[in-house]
């Protein structure tokens, strides 16, 4: 077993150092490389990846799959409108037949109890809206955010009412990407929310470390905070333009509004680190 452990390292390390041979960084959170050469607005996510030993269920988990820049992000209106129906049967034909009419099922949710019991409402959301939203700024993105919800009582009906709603999940089908449902819980200004905060991470151009031939080695894409509702941040940048060789960004190193509560208890952990190549690291050492 120790034999093997070794090998599959040694592959790794083979991996990562082809990678950054070819310009790329190495996400060791992901197990996948980016193309550093392909930037958006100075962000480390580049639109062509190579991936290994990636599987569906990470891409729903950080909700990665496209990652977007700042720019699209600056082209979002910040409210943004959803518009869904009341929906009066559960189960699976019937959640088919509303995906067969443009529908997205979906769930409204007393804040975080609702699956306790709370005050639950079934709607449906339009889809092709649903999908241009989630495709122009990405999973993570989408779940960072509120929406204003105005549920009407018919497709082009009258307006029963309009809440401000969080995304809490989104499902997507394994194959085809589809959306399947999504689910919402309701965000009254006076309500506190844990949010997941995706990082954007700026400055790489202008790296000391990168610029000497390192590479961004990420621990955290995305870090939860206990937001108040109407200060929810869609995201937070960090700043690489003074990091060098072996020098780190940890939580506590964040620029947040104060009324942002950081939900890890230990403060001290990494987020990044600026790491070395192994001739960068065999040149540091002084020849006996």
């Amino acid at each position: 077993m120790a034999t093997i452990v070794k090998q599959l390292r040694a592959k790794a390390v083979q991996a990562t150092l082809l990678l950054q041979k070819h310009g790329c960084v190495y996400d060791t959170q992901l197990n996948m490389g980016y193309i550093a050469s392909d930037r958006h607005a100075g962000n480390i996510w580049s639109s062509t990846r190579f991936s290994r030993n990636f599987s569906s269920q990470a891409a729903f988990v950080e909700g990665d799959d496209r990652p977007p820049s700042l720019r699209k992000q600056a082209s979002l209106k910040e409210d943004v409108i959803l518009r869904a129906f009341p929906r009066k049967n559960t189960g699976k034909i019937w959640c088919k037949k509303e995906r067969k009419v443009g529908l997205v099922p979906s769930i409204v949710f007393e804040q975080e109890n609702g699956h306790l019991g709370g005050n639950k409402e079934l709607i449906s959301v339009e889809k092709k809206q649903l999908e241009n939203i989630v495709n122009k700024i990405g999973q993570t993105f989408f779940l960072s955010r509120t929406y204003d919800l105005e549920i009407y009582d018919k497709p082009g009906g009258e307006l029963q009412k309009k809440e401000k709603v969080l995304p809490r999940t989104i499902h997507l089908h394994s194959a085809s990407d589809e959306l399947l449902n999504v689910t919402f819980i309701r965000a009254p200004p006076s309500a506190k929310l844990k949010v997941g905060i995706p990082l954007v991470f700026i400055g790489e151009d202008s790296c000391p470390g990168i610029r000497k031939g390192g590479y961004v080695n990420t621990m955290k894409r995305v870090v939860p905070f206990v937001c108040p509702a109407d200060a929810i941040p869609p995201f937070l940048e960090v700043d690489l333009s003074t990091l060098d060789v072996g020098h780190k960004i940890l939580l506590r190193d964040l620029k947040v509004d104060p009324r942002l509560q950081l939900c890890h208890t230990d403060s001290s952990l990494p987020i990044l680190k600026i790491m070395g190549t192994r001739s960068m690291e065999e040149a540091a050492v002084p020849a006996k």
